[in-house]
């Protein structure tokens, strides 16, 4: 697993794609793939009124990443450094077996190269000191730099801050 983790506070995404548009923009991807994606969930009633989340869905990194294992060439690798996942371009001959193997459909075909693409954290801005593009580009500051500690902290105080109030209107 990666020493970062990209969270996204759902409550303040307004699924404006600033966060793919940054993405493409930085790394140079064409019309087609993208690197992250913005999912809606919905809409949903809730408590009488119709509601739409966004799902922020970037590479997870993962620490037994199955697209990794499914490449024949070696061309999808992890650094040692931090657990960032990447694709070695060169070393790409655009088989499409990591496609299938994610099973969240992280790694897209370009096919203004022939080859695959994924996303990397920005490896090449995080090696500079920087977030990734996706996480400087939030208009809303809905996705955060930090480490799965730090995520999980958050994730815990929130949920137990929503119980609290959920028991405090009952």
């Amino acid at each position: 697993m990666s020493e970062y983790y990209i969270y996204q506070d759902q409550s303040r995404c307004i699924g404006c794609h600033a966060c793919e548009v940054h993405c493409k923009t930085e790394n140079d991807v064409p019309v087609g793939p993208r690197l992250c994606r913005i999912i809606p969930v919905g809409p949903k009633n809730v408590g009488g009124q119709l509601r739409i989340n966004f799902i922020f869905m970037p590479c997870f990194h993962c620490e037994k990443a199955w697209c990794m294992t499914a490449c024949p060439t070696g061309a999808i690798q992890k650094r040692e450094k931090d657990g960032i996942m990447f694709i070695e371009s060169s070393l790409c001959v655009g088989c499409k077996s990591c496609i299938t193997a994610c099973p969240w459909g992280v790694p897209q075909w370009d096919s203004t190269t022939g080859k695959v693409r994924k996303c990397d954290y920005c490896r090449h801005r995080i090696d500079q000191g920087l977030k990734p593009a996706c996480v400087t580009g939030c208009t809303t500051e809905a996705l955060q730099w930090l480490t799965p500690e730090e995520a999980s902290r958050i994730k815990r105080e929130r949920f137990a801050m929503e119980i609290t109030e959920r028991g405090a209107r009952y």
